[in-house]
């Protein structure tokens, strides 16, 4: 095989490599991100219920509040009741009694279903957090894997680059000129093999006299359809 074109295989390998480094490294930070998002959904989930408490609490109080005033109220009316004289006053006081009971009642009862919201949402929030220190262990865990996986993929990302540099250091510039010329619209395309006498870039049909340049490999042919670099690519046979 033409040197020339040895090289261009072996950089058009080193530059998929080198550009497949970025989904790999998205990749493991979506993996982060995914645990840590569900870190932060539960803290939310927890933040909401403690607002859902302190509002029922508040609203419990006020309750409160206006229950000792309507007790009080129960007691003037008690005294009032010993000293009215007219029917008239008498079923004033009784009236007025009926309807102080009756928001007793009320508030009493608003109080008891205040409570049991909050006791449900202290019972959500105590759930949460058990999730939530699963989901802390779980990130903390994915953490440190992606660190390691992290530090290998620069490793890995160093010595392809080191081997690269060797690579260019070595090539016609003229030879690599060509190449980075092509690269710019084909990427990682930019040298492809021939299968069944067809570009592998654009999969058109190669006409017989370049297909015979090909598989030559004495000189650098490109594709008469796209411009990419050919080469030739050792078909496999599949058995019946």
């Amino acid at each position: 095989m033409n040197k020339y074109l040895e090289q261009l295989i072996e950089l058009s390998k080193l530059d998929k490599e080198i550009d497949d480094f970025g989904p790999r490294i998205v990749k493991v930070e979506k993996m982060l991100k995914l645990s840590l998002d569900k870190e932060k959904d539960l803290r939310a989930q927890a933040d909401t219920f403690q607002s859902d408490i302190l509002d029922a609490k508040l609203k419990k109080g006020k309750n409160e509040v206006h229950l000792a005033e309507l007790s009080s109220k129960l007691k003037e009316i008690t005294k009032k009741s010993a000293i009215v004289k007219t029917a008239k006053e008498v079923k004033a006081l009784q009236l007025e009694e009926e309807i102080s009971k009756e928001q007793c009642d009320f508030a009493n009862e608003e109080i008891a279903r205040l409570d049991k919201i909050i006791e449900m949402k202290q019972n959500n929030i105590a759930m949460l957090q058990e999730k939530l220190a699963e989901a802390m262990s779980e990130a903390e865990e994915i953490k440190q894997s992606i660190e390691a996986e992290m530090q290998s993929i620069e490793q890995e990302r160093k010595n392809v680059y080191q081997n690269k540099d060797e690579l260019v250091s070595n090539m016609s510039q003229k030879i690599l000129t060509f190449y980075q010329k092509i690269r710019k619209w084909a990427e990682n395309t930019t040298v492809v093999p021939v299968q069944k006498q067809a570009c592998y870039g654009c999969f058109m049909r190669i006409n017989d006299k370049t297909y015979a340049s090909v598989l030559k490999q004495d000189d650098i042919v490109t594709c008469p359809h796209c411009g990419r670099i050919l080469y030739k690519e050792t078909e496999v046979l599949v058995e019946a």
